[in-house]
């Protein structure tokens, strides 16, 4: 049964319309996390922290592409919704060229300044080296891997999300084959290019695919072709987008602010349970990062039609929906706590320990964590832009940041792990303010 933007969502129909993107996010996630393992059990303990040091700038610079991707999709399903479909289509293959253009200009300018980033971040000797490696290796498959980023929500809003999930699966399947060969066949010195060079090939494929099957004739709702340059277009989709990429920006730019207090406390065995600890949060917030990317361009599109029961309804059903998989998520992390640790530190048992004592704290945000993702991503797909920026302002810059220079200096270590928990309540408390304050424009 084809699921369309413009049908009534049941639990069990909202569920199977956002299991691809949630799945689609899932596989992205799961680059990194093969990297982490494979890099951490065959290159040794400073290429894993390595690997953690750099991959935040990375994603910094990567975020453009999911900023038009949700910014892009929340106007083009509105336009949709309001019956303009040429437009839309117009829309679309702006917002991709002008990703493309700008993931280029940012891979260039990226590959030039790896070093002095890399030191600014805290690297030093071997470590130093290890980041410039990796870090020059993925830009040359940044432009691609913004697209795959883009295409992430754009194949939600085409009414193609199983088609999205199968290339991203097909990305995701490239990564883990190409780590197991060259990581563990590559000497050692050559093993942390190996983890790169699978990485950057599988990006190359989430990006090229999507290129290839819209610019060809389809049987979807877009179609790559010729446009014009519209300012006002893109800069609504920069404002639509620019929580997403609020989000993203200071998530890396925390995430930053994690190493540096994590070296300074805990050393590069700090960094490294960190990032474990990111790896397995990644899988957990993509479920509420793919769930929000899913449900935007249906919020989207009944907005541009004003379906505002319909509207209300989604809002209802996916609060529920976040709560229960907020619960799961904290006791399937108690539970597996150890088992995660030593599938990517089990070689040092002091490492396992400050993992699973860290992780345990860590992971008490997972309840919390969706509802401010999808708040954000609500606000983007009624296009009220500042809105939603604010909310992942608060969120992953002025609560994490404020708790992680502050918490450290009290409890130390812990501190570090509990700057995350408090930093999701607080937003959570913002975001239900907004909703509240704003429910006439969604018309509560």
């Amino acid at each position: 049964m084809i699921i369309q933007l413009s049908d009534h969502f049941t639990y069990g129909k909202l569920i199977k319309f956002t299991i691809p993107p949630i799945a689609m996010m899932i596989f992205t996630a799961i680059y990194s996390v093969v990297d982490g393992f494979f890099v951490s059990n065959f290159a040794g303990k400073v290429a894993f922290s390595a690997v953690n040091l750099i991959m935040p700038f990375l994603m910094i610079v990567a975020t453009v592409g999911f900023m038009f991707g949700t910014g892009g999709t929340a106007l083009v399903a509105n336009t949709i919704g309001v019956g303009d479909k040429e437009k839309a289509n117009r829309y679309f293959s702006l917002f991709v060229y002008v990703a493309f253009v700008l993931g280029v200009l940012l891979a260039v300018l990226g590959f030039t300044l790896i070093r002095p980033i890399s030191m600014l971040l805290g690297a030093k000797g071997e470590l130093l080296e290890n980041c410039i490696v990796y870090g020059r290796i993925l830009l040359t498959t940044l432009p691609f891997f913004v697209l795959q980023l883009l295409f992430q929500s754009f194949f939600v809003a085409a009414e193609k999300p199983h088609l999205g999930l199968l290339v991203t699966g097909a990305a995701g399947v490239t990564n883990l084959v190409l780590d197991a060969l060259l990581v563990i066949l590559l000497p050692l010195e050559y093993k942390l290019a190996g983890a790169a060079i699978a990485t950057a090939f599988s990006q190359f494929i989430g990006g090229v695919i999507p290129l290839i099957y819209f610019f060809k004739q389809n049987s979807s709702i877009f179609r790559l072709g010729k446009t014009s340059f519209d300012g006002k277009a893109i800069f609504k989709a920069c404002t639509n987008g620019s929580s997403e990429f609020m989000s993203n920006v200071s998530m890396s730019i925390v995430g930053m602010l994690y190493n540096l207090q994590l070296l300074k406390f805990a050393g590069e065995n700090g960094v490294a349970a960190y990032g474990v600890m990111m790896y397995v949060s990644m899988i957990f917030s993509a479920t509420f990062i793919g769930y929000s990317i899913g449900a935007a361009p249906v919020i989207a599109y009944h907005d541009g039609a004003k379906n505002y029961d319909e509207l209300k309804g989604l809002l209802k059903k996916s609060l529920h929906l976040l709560a229960i998989s907020g619960i799961v998520m904290l006791t399937a992390a108690q539970l597996l706590a150890v088992f995660l640790a030593q599938i990517f530190v089990g070689y040092d048992k002091e490492l396992v320990y400050l993992t699973v004592s860290g992780f345990r704290i860590f992971a008490t945000s997972f309840p919390f964590m969706g509802f401010a993702i999808f708040g954000s991503g609500f606000f983007t797909a009624l296009n009220d832009g500042l809105t939603s920026a604010l909310i992942s302002f608060l969120r992953t810059l002025v609560f994490e940041v404020s708790a992680v220079m502050i918490l450290p200096m009290i409890w130390g270590v812990n501190g570090i792990w509990l700057s995350i928990v408090v930093a999701e309540v607080m937003a959570v408390v913002f975001t239900a303010v907004f909703l509240i304050a704003k429910r006439k424009r969604y018309h509560y």
